[in-house]
């Protein structure tokens, strides 16, 4: 049920449907050096993906891309793990009242977890603002909606809107994203942060893994930004 992308890293793909569009969704798992498990954007709590899930360890993080992105499920994990801490994106522990979060997350790591992930809050959009994570080990980054990559491997009516998006083919937000940004010099900072790791790999929102070449390809999707 999990895919092996690199050193202790794992991935679990599963269906979404937005709006009668098929976007699908991605969850990451790190194996951490402690031995625990940090889970970002967890998927539906099955019987068979728990039972992958205690294979690899102890479920110890669970975290959320941010206030609209990787918050569903999270309660599963909670009831299913006990001793787990929720990480909250901004905005998230406002809009989910019915759960107890243990940690917000920003732009500096937690020391528990700090010597496998760093990770970027990128801000400056007027609504959104969204935590990147960077796992060194694997040198792979970690997005939500601001990084959707739907290609060929899309259904058709996935394809079709992901062009009238401007989103086909490329990693990127969707349009509507570059016309709602409040402080373009603060968002593009954050973008640049996030450029500065060492990665290879990409873990999008949704759509396709981008298992090399990945910088490229975020260069490439915002230079609408960076130009």
């Amino acid at each position: 049920m999990l895919t092996r992308r690199g050193e202790r890293f794992f991935t679990y793909e599963e269906p979404l449907r937005f709006f009668g569009v098929e976007l699908g969704r991605i969850m990451s798992v790190i194996r951490l050096s402690s031995g625990g498990l940090f889970v970002q954007s967890p998927a539906e709590l099955t019987p068979e993906l728990k039972g992958a899930l205690d294979e690899l360890g102890e479920v110890r993080f669970v975290a959320a891309t941010s206030k609209l992105h990787g918050h569903l499920y999270m309660e599963q994990y909670r009831e299913a793990y006990p001793d787990v801490e929720l990480l909250a994106a901004p905005g998230l522990a406002a809009r989910r009242t019915d759960l107890r979060f243990d940690h917000l997350l920003g732009d500096v790591p937690d020391p528990r977890w700090s010597t496998d992930v760093d990770q970027v809050a990128i801000d400056g959009h007027r609504w959104l603002t969204e935590v990147a994570f960077f796992h060194r080990p694997s040198r792979t980054i970690v997005l939500g909606d601001l990084g959707f990559h739907i290609d060929e491997s899309s259904p058709l009516k996935t394809r079709l809107v992901a062009r009238g998006f401007r989103m086909y083919r490329r990693l990127s937000p969707p349009i509507e994203v570059r016309h709602t940004i409040a402080n373009e010099a603060t968002f593009r900072r954050s973008i640049r942060d996030v450029l500065a790791w060492e990665f290879d790999r990409v873990v999008p929102g949704h759509g396709t893994i981008i298992d090399s070449g990945g910088k490229r390809a975020v260069l490439e999707g915002y230079d609408w930004l960076l130009e």
